[in-house]
């Protein structure tokens, strides 16, 4: 089964922090109580947008994350928020708005505790669901204007400046569709734009295979969960990327330079939870990587 951005009974945002200077927030997560009032304020913003937003469960996880976290196979940062509005009681009560905090001594349980490899960054993000019969309906139409008008409202941003001690430049609330173009962008900025199908493919289409084979970037396949990335010889590499060069020295920096590239591509993979495997590949061509 693929994992898609959105699910029928379920919609899957963000609330994306950026921070001022890039000074990370001094909490991991807001206290137990402000959780619960900050979830409330997120649905009054969102159902000011979209009415239908009150016909649905709201569930946020006050801890914040890098959006690598967020852009994962299979969405695992939502799943524990689904998971924990699954367990949570009420269930025939109507519907819910509830936050997810740190605990009565003020500490993240497990599920709420990010990645402290990606504990910097200049943005950060909570993640909220919806959940309900309309939820297809509502998401469709927080798609259509979230980008544009998803700014959270003076107390919400207050709120949550507060609860994490964080300097807040910007807070807005974002779909994870909008989050995927937004750090494809991002990416083709910064020149990882060569790697960015194989991630897509890993999100959304994960059944399906991916191969960048474009020298001189590194050679790298995405099947079966995994991207398969091709180790060369100096040889090999050589054959494939730089067959007319005789300069020495030349040839020693573009050897450096591309297995440079190919630990960038596979730290990039990690942070994503795409398992990377390095594949011996003698002669250079993708056949190895099947």
């Amino acid at each position: 089964m693929q994992a898609s951005v959105s699910e029928p009974r379920f919609f899957r945002g963000v609330i994306a922090l950026e921070l001022r200077d890039g000074t990370p927030p001094t909490h991991a997560a807001l206290a137990a109580n402000a959780a619960g009032e900050l979830a409330t304020l997120l649905g009054r913003d969102l159902a000011a947008l979209v009415h239908g937003v009150r016909d649905c469960d709201l569930a946020l996880m006050a801890s914040h994350f890098d959006p690598a976290e967020a852009l994962r196979p299979g969405w695992p940062l939502h799943r524990r928020i689904e998971e924990l509005l699954a367990r949570a009681p009420g269930q025939a009560q109507g519907p819910r708005m509830m936050g997810f905090g740190a605990d009565a001594a003020g500490d993240v349980p497990m599920p709420l505790q990010c990645d402290r490899n990606l504990a910097g960054g200049g943005l950060r993000l909570l993640p909220f669901v919806l959940r309900g019969d309309g939820a297809t309906a509502v998401g469709e139409a927080l798609e259509e204007c979230l980008l544009d008008r998803g700014m959270a409202a003076a107390d919400t941003a207050l709120a949550l400046q507060d609860g994490l001690g964080a300097q807040i430049e910007h807070a807005r609330f974002l779909s994870l569709f909008d989050l995927l173009a937004m750090t494809a962008m991002q990416y083709g900025n910064v020149g990882l734009e060569p790697l960015w199908p194989l991630l897509e493919t890993a999100l959304l289409r994960p059944d399906e295979d991916a191969l960048l084979d474009a020298p001189p970037e590194p050679l790298a396949r995405y099947a079966e969960g995994e991207v398969r990335i091709a180790l060369m010889d100096p040889s090999a590499w050589r054959t494939r990327n730089a067959a007319d060069e005789t300069d020495g020295a030349r040839l020693e920096r573009g050897f450096a330079h591309f297995q440079a590239r190919q630990r960038q591509f596979a730290a990039v993979l990690d942070a994503h939870g795409v398992p990377v495997n390095f594949v011996h590949c003698p002669d250079g061509g993708s056949d190895c990587l099947r």
